[in-house]
């Protein structure tokens, strides 16, 4: 990494968490950034969030998933600055992300696998944390 990225706070973590998530799949769904916005908006977590920091943490997303070990980067900054009785709130966030237009892609899947691994989630813990974001995220149509 060519400069030393700025610190991230537990927030900024989960907001850097869903970025990616969204960015996974190298398009940015409307309904993706609405799902972002809404987390941030509604979730306790996010109590007195300065949300003008979300540009900015977009922005260092974005950087990182340019560069070659930019995923291996962001993972660690998540792991330094986010505590860890939030890694599966973060996960929960992530896949509320990848389900909020109705599919999953590959990219998105291999992205949710990698923050399972990363970030030391319980297979059955996942398992539930997926099986509430595809019960929330349900359509009429299946």
């Amino acid at each position: 990494m060519s400069q030393v990225p700025p610190t991230l706070t537990p927030q900024d973590c989960l907001v850097a968490i869903m970025i990616a998530e969204s960015a996974s799949d190298e398009v940015v769904r409307t309904s993706e950034l609405v799902t972002i916005q809404r987390i941030v908006n509604h979730f306790p977590v996010f109590q007195n969030y300065d949300q003008d920091r979300m540009s900015t943490v977009s922005n260092i997303v974005f950087d990182l998933l340019e560069e070659e070990d930019g995923l291996d980067a962001l993972f660690g900054l998540v792991r330094e600055n986010l505590p860890e009785q939030l890694f599966e709130t973060a996960y929960a966030m992530a896949c509320d992300v990848a389900a909020a237009d109705g599919t999953l892609h590959g990219p998105e899947l291999r992205l949710l696998e990698e923050i399972r691994y990363e970030l030391n989630i319980d297979r059955l813990h996942a398992a539930a944390i997926e099986r509430g974001a595809r019960a929330r995220h349900m359509t009429l149509n299946g």
